[in-house]
């Protein structure tokens, strides 16, 4: 299975195309007099019946709110790649001839050879899309997701009564895959926000949106599940439903059946690309701060622990003494950073946060991520077969990248774009070296060439690395470009690095 983003080029947008509901609600079954007189059983059952509930009114909801919604066009420019001109004949690629596709080592180097393929860089091409959104203010203040104005250079914005506008995005958040949008109208119909705390698993909910451009398109179906956690989206606790959603759906929203918006319907879960019935959408509480960030300050910032993760699994429930296997096991703290501060450690499980439980390890993030930088949080942890009381304050998310960025050049970091640190010593066992730096963040240079983090630095232009001040003095004395070994996976793999 696989998560996409509601997006037209496979990645899917989220919303509803049109949905037939029949009238399967409690007093709409009719029945012939012949059916009538087939003689029944007596009931025999003392249990109470649970209340028979009819179906809401979705009529209504679409004629209250229908006109707040809007269809959204973009277009913009974006990059291309060698990757469409692979021949699946032969299992060669015009880029790198002879090299299999399914050799592990293709995309490394069809990545560098993008990279350094071209003297003017990746070639672009125009770029249509479409998605959905919905007006929040009178005044012309529109929600819809992230990815539906990515790349954007002219956004519009249609409504109902056919006026279209000129759009200014006025930030959007990656992180979370909101946006905020405004058009010069006034007196504009708006939608009712609501919130998640009341929405039940199994409650009715209903979708608008322009599914492959069919704009004001309606779809039904209940909530599946309420905080789910999707892989890459760590700061999102999705609501779950079995809404029809489709490309162009993206950034539309969800209704209870009072006719409030709960979520922004952003999401599918499919192996084919289209709807197979797992639609995910962002809870309007969350995209409602991130609104009030971006409407006041053009951006939106979220918390930070500065801790590294993974699953407790049943095995590590048993080696450290757990009742279940809950929680998440912390691998790696960040020196300096607001967990190291608090005093957690590689090898502590984070069972709470502010009394609130973590089940799976992607609910930590989703939690972390909701609060803001500054805000102190309890920690609930199991260290060595007890439970212990932890206070952290929490740091920036976009913290590490804005010192990356600005980091003076003389010093390395700032050429290659390279956050790293110490080896701690079972890091070194775990990949079989005496030394070597941890990628901790890669932006710049390194990040282009396709170093990620996780990746661990071995040498530079062939001289072992064992501090970060070698890897500076370094690359001090380097004009173009320098030669980086780092292992990935337990693979060594040199990689070129043009300096900034």
């Amino acid at each position: 299975m696989h998560t996409h983003l509601l997006t037209p080029r496979r990645i899917v947008l989220a919303l509803v195309s049109v949905g037939v509901i029949g009238a399967a609600g409690v007093g709409a079954l009719s029945f012939s007099h012949a059916q009538a007189a087939i003689p029944t059983a007596p009931m025999t059952a003392t249990a109470t019946a649970a209340p028979l509930m009819a179906v809401p009114d979705f009529a209504q909801i679409t004629a209250r709110n229908g006109a707040a919604v809007v269809n959204i066009s973009v277009t913009g420019m974006i990059k291309t790649s060698t990757e469409d001109n692979a021949d699946a004949g032969n299992g060669t690629h015009q880029g790198l001839p002879g090299m299999d596709p399914n050799d592990p080592f293709f995309e490394f180097f069809k990545h560098f050879q993008g990279q350094g393929g071209s003297p003017r860089g990746q070639p672009q091409m125009p770029m249509r899309a479409q998605g959905s959104g919905f007006i929040v203010s009178a005044d012309g203040v529109i929600l819809t997701n992230a990815h539906v104005v990515q790349d954007a250079k002219e956004v519009t914005v249609k409504l109902t009564d056919r006026r279209e506008f000129r759009a200014k995005v006025l930030g959007a958040d990656p992180k979370t895959d909101v946006a905020v949008l405004k058009i010069d109208a006034r007196n504009l119909p708006t939608v009712s926000l609501g919130n998640t705390r009341d929405l039940r698993v199994g409650e009715w909910v209903l979708a608008i949106g322009s599914p492959f451009g069919f704009e004001n398109s309606v779809s039904a179906g209940v909530v599946s599940a309420k905080g789910r956690s999707l892989p890459d989206d760590n700061f999102v606790p999705f609501i779950q439903t079995d809404v029809a959603v489709n490309p162009g759906n993206s950034g539309g929203p969800l209704f209870n059946t009072r006719g409030e918006v709960v979520g922004i319907n952003s999401q599918i879960y499919s192996r084919s690309g289209g709807y197979q019935g797992l639609s995910f959408a962002i809870p309007i509480e969350l995209a409602s701060r991130v609104r009030d960030q971006i409407v006041a300050t053009g951006q939106a910032s979220h918390a930070r622990l500065g801790v590294a993760i993974q699953e407790v699994n049943q095995t590590f429930a048993d080696s450290f003494h757990l009742d279940k296997p809950e929680g998440a096991l912390v691998s790696n703290v960040d020196k300096g950073g607001p967990a190291d501060q608090a005093g957690l450690k590689s090898g502590d499980v984070i069972l709470k946060v502010n009394g609130q439980a973590i089940v799976a390890s992607s609910d930590l993030p989703a939690l972390i991520g909701a609060a803001a930088p500054g805000d102190k949080v309890s920690l609930e942890v199991w260290r060595q077969g007890k439970r212990e009381e932890f206070s952290a304050k929490l740091g920036d998310a976009n913290s590490k990248a804005e010192k990356l960025a600005k980091a003076d050049d003389g010093a390395g970091k700032g050429k290659l774009g390279l956050a790293l640190r110490a080896l701690q010593p079972q890091e070194k066992r775990q990949a079989g070296v005496s030394q070597g730096l941890l990628v901790e963040d890669a932006a710049g240079p390194a990040a282009l060439a396709g170093v990620q983090p996780g990746d661990v630095l071995l040498a530079v232009n062939g001289t072992p690395i064992a501090s970060v001040d070698q890897v500076r003095a370094i690359v001090a004395k380097a004009t173009k470009s320098v030669a980086l070994l780092i292992q990935r996976d337990g693979n060594n793999i040199f990689v070129p690095v043009r300096l900034g």
